[in-house]
């Protein structure tokens, strides 16, 4: 039996799917949602505390990491139709930290190594392309030089930590301090370019970053329930990590912890905590190609076609999301190239948050996907089981 584009049994699967993940303890809490057109499923298990009654709800606040990215790039676009950036201007001209950067031979040695001018300056579309010469290398060994010095420098060089890293113009000025990995638009590296996109979009805008988006994004989007931090620690509740090796939980952050707080440091990166409709809007308005529920438009269709296309060339050779090239980059966020199993088919896009969530758009079956946990995961790929059943079950229960 159907019902408004979903199979109503198999939703019915898909929730017993979810709560045995909760009783078999994988997860602490989960919610998710599953949305076409007017039609919007939602479903939730567990709790928000180990050991403690308070339910995971549809209005609960999760720590949504590197989903922040591509609320970014939203940001950033909106200056872009405003002609205050460009995409191909070079970016120093707002930080002049990067003005006079070296450029490591060997991006995977020393970072004392020897060094060459940069062929030509770092752009905004470096930036949002992840291509601008720092971050992290998913395809080289570890310990990583950048990454290990960026942690001595306390700039939020692992999982999300928001009361670590100093105030934005601090750390600029620490992170100018590292040599380039890799020429700008040389090579596709992690995060980094999220964060610098934060103090980027500050300085263009004249505003703190949470100001800009407040007032450009989750304003005009209702996601008011979207910030740096939260004063609602009752709905926040508690993020689990574990030991990769041993498995054994830990408590990553408790309700009163980093996100209860106003960061110095308002990370592009990871800094965020959401919830379902919140994300759902985001998405949402991001299917309609720019455009709010009211008709008007947020951002442009073209911006939402560059934001949603491959702009790294990604296939054999080329560094990319996954090991598989099945996804390449476009703005802050993943571009599905070729369908690997039952997930995103191609020219789909989203991105996920290792503190336990996924969010994906699918423009082909009209369809926005959100799940968001209280565990974060012990490794990116692949996902956990819970992200990997969520996504399985939606397309099976596509009507």
């Amino acid at each position: 039996m159907s019902m408004n584009g979903f199979d109503r049994d198999r939703l019915r699967r898909l929730d017993g799917v979810m709560a045995r993940h909760v009783e078999d303890d994988r997860v602490g809490g989960v919610t998710w949602l599953a949305a076409r057109g007017d039609a919007v499923e939602v479903g939730s298990a567990g709790v928000l505390t180990r050991g403690e009654a308070s339910p995971v709800g549809r209005d609960s606040i999760f720590r949504i990491a590197s989903m922040t990215k591509p609320m970014m790039a939203v940001a950033a676009l909106i200056l872009v139709e405003e002609c205050r950036l460009r995409l191909e201007d070079p970016v120093d001209v707002w930080l002049p930290e990067l003005a006079d950067q070296k450029v490591l031979v060997d991006g995977r040695g020393p970072l004392d190594g020897p060094t060459v001018a940069p062929n030509r300056p770092v752009t905004l579309h470096d930036v949002l392309t992840f291509r601008l010469g720092w971050g992290m290398d998913f395809s080289a060994p570890w310990p990583q030089p950048l990454i290990t010095a960026m942690g001595e420098l306390r700039l939020g060089s692992g999982p999300p930590a928001p009361q670590e890293p100093p105030a934005p113009d601090e750390w600029m000025r620490r992170m100018g301090t590292l040599p380039l990995l890799y020429q700008p638009g040389e090579r596709w590296l992690y995060n980094t370019g999220a964060d610098v996109l934060g103090v980027l979009i500050s300085r263009a805008a004249g505003q703190p970053l949470e100001e800009f988006l407040r007032a450009r994004l989750f304003g005009p989007l209702g996601m008011a329930d979207t910030g740096f931090f939260t004063n609602d620690t009752a709905r926040l509740g508690t993020c689990y990590g574990a030991d990769p090796a041993t498995g054994a939980r830990n408590v990553y952050d408790a309700p009163d912890g980093q996100w209860s707080s106003a960061p110095a440091f308002p990370s592009g990166g990871g800094g965020l905590v959401s919830t379902l409709d919140d994300v759902h809007a985001f998405g949402r308005m991001l299917l309609a190609d720019g455009r709010l529920p009211d008709g008007s438009r947020l951002v442009s269709r073209a911006s939402v076609r560059a934001m949603t296309t491959d702009q790294i060339g990604a296939g054999p050779g080329v560094a990319g999301p996954t090991p598989d090239g099945s996804q390449g980059w476009g703005f802050g966020l993943a571009v599905q190239l070729r369908r690997t199993g039952l997930g995103l088919t191609p020219g789909g896009y989203g991105w996920a948050g290792g503190l336990g969530t996924s969010w994906g758009n699918d423009p082909g079956e009209g369809l926005v996907g959100i799940v968001l946990t209280t565990d974060a995961f012990t490794s990116a790929f692949p996902p956990p089981a819970v992200v990997q059943d969520f996504w399985t079950g939606v397309y099976a229960a596509l009507d």
